[in-house]
């Protein structure tokens, strides 16, 4: 059985005769009267005048039972009440089609014998071509409904997709916060608890910081260069713990410094080296942050001389795997993270994305 959904407001009120339902009937009528033309004796005016008001007929008729009644007996479909009335209504409408062509004869039509023939042959036809005509409209129609309707779940299902990633990302993001903020308090509190002098300039330097950095926290992307002016904020409250265990150097191109760039991406890259390679190392070591740009991509490459990559198995820690889930999220397969070995004894951690200019 052909599903037909509740009549709407919208479909109630659009017009019953539209181009795409109308024109099979025209064209159907139009072969019917070259069908019935080579024993035609009168002119073929009335004869396509006659097909054409039957056919218009058949519209009109299958658009109404369309619109009403609005409602209907659940056990009684309304597509099979449009294709019957379509039969139904043929030998009606070219009995009063006949009338209307025949009004100046003084001799009635259905008096006229041959005039009853053709009669009769328009009604068969009428009533043979009309329920199919009505079919392919239905089947028109459903196909229609059925293309809409998957266009529409497609929409939502994109939409709810969009959604789930962006609470995805808003999850992830989140975790960033006390992950960051966490790892940097807890140095402090090493400096505290080992009595060092440096202490109280190392927390008024991380209250300033925090104060301009929490803020931009929340915001999914930002630019390389207030990402830059973070890790420049974080390394100095590093380098202030310890003084002659860190250096550090920031480089990045000009044309990368307006470019989108993740939140926090650079200062996970950088935490990690530090906390990483830089502090279990009894020499210390150099931190190197270079970012550049071609090709239409964004190349963010953080290079550390601490101990080097870890055992396979030993995690870098849950910041890198946060970034990876976070790129992929925003970027997909196009963005990339990789971590190198670096001679003697260091690591490159290189990210790696399609070049956008930062919304303003």
């Amino acid at each position: 059985m052909v599903a037909v959904p509740p009549q709407s407001a919208a479909k109630r009120l659009s017009p019953i005769f539209t181009w795409p339902r109308v024109r099979p009937p025209l064209i159907a009528a139009g072969i019917v009267s070259l069908m019935i033309l080579p024993g035609w004796e009168v002119s073929y005016f009335v004869l396509y005048a006659r097909l054409l008001l039957i056919a218009l007929t058949g519209v009109f008729v299958f658009g109404l039972l369309e619109r009403w009644p609005r409602r209907l007996p659940k056990w009684l479909a309304r597509w099979p009440l449009q294709v019957i009335a379509v039969a139904a209504v043929m030998p009606f409408i070219v009995a009063i089609a006949y009338a209307l062509t025949t009004f100046d004869d003084p001799q009635p039509w259905y008096k006229n014998p041959s005039r009853l023939e053709g009669y009769g042959f328009m009604t068969s036809m009428g009533i043979l071509i009309g329920p199919w005509m009505a079919m392919a409209a239905l089947y028109r129609h459903i196909n229609g409904e059925a293309q809409r309707q998957a266009l529409a779940f497609e929409l939502e299902r994109s939409q709810l997709e969009r959604k789930a990633l962006d609470a995805r990302m808003r999850l992830l993001q989140a975790q960033v916060e006390p992950h960051f903020l966490f790892n940097t308090l807890a140095n402090v509190r090493e400096l505290v608890d080992s009595g060092s002098p440096q202490a109280s300039t190392v927390l008024a330097s991380l209250i300033a910081y925090l104060r301009a950095a929490v803020p931009r926290l929340h915001d999914p992307t930002t630019t390389v260069r207030q990402e830059l002016e973070l890790v420049r904020a974080y390394l100095e409250v590093m380098h202030m713990r310890m003084p002659d265990r860190l250096k550090f150097m920031l480089h990045a191109d000009d044309a990368a410094l307006g470019l989108e760039c993740p939140s926090t991406t650079l200062l996970t890259l950088v935490e990690n080296a530090v906390r990483h390679g830089i502090d279990p190392s009894e020499e210390g070591g150099r931190i190197e942050v270079r970012v550049s740009v071609a090709n239409g991509r964004l190349r963010a490459q953080v290079l550390d001389t601490g101990v080097g990559l870890r055992p396979p198995g030993d995690s870098l820690g849950t910041g890198l795997a946060n970034l990876r889930e976070r790129l992929q999220l925003a970027y997909g397969a196009d963005a990339q993270v990789r971590l190198a070995p670096v001679s003697p004894h260091g690591v490159s951690a290189d990210v790696e994305f399609p070049a956008r200019t930062a919304a303003t």
